[in-house]
């Protein structure tokens, strides 16, 4: 527990990543659990929504990026 919280502190982006994608299939799968979509089809679904969830925590971090710049100045 104590290296999973060292890892949080030391990449908190990364945490972020991984939680917002975690979070996102788990939805992605419940929503469409009855489309009867291909395994195929799954997986780039799958794909997209862990690249979705990168480019947003990427996106959130400009404003992250932005603050720390105006604070030393």
């Amino acid at each position: 527990m104590f290296a999973l919280k060292q890892f949080a502190n030391q990449h908190p982006r990364l945490m972020a990543w991984l939680v917002l994608a975690v979070g996102m299939v788990i939805i992605l799968v419940w929503s469409a659990r009855d489309v009867g979509l291909l395994p195929g089809q799954w997986a780039a679904l799958i794909v997209a929504t862990i690249g979705l969830a990168g480019l947003c925590v990427w996106i959130i971090g400009w404003e992250d990026e932005e603050e720390e710049t105006q604070e030393q100045s």
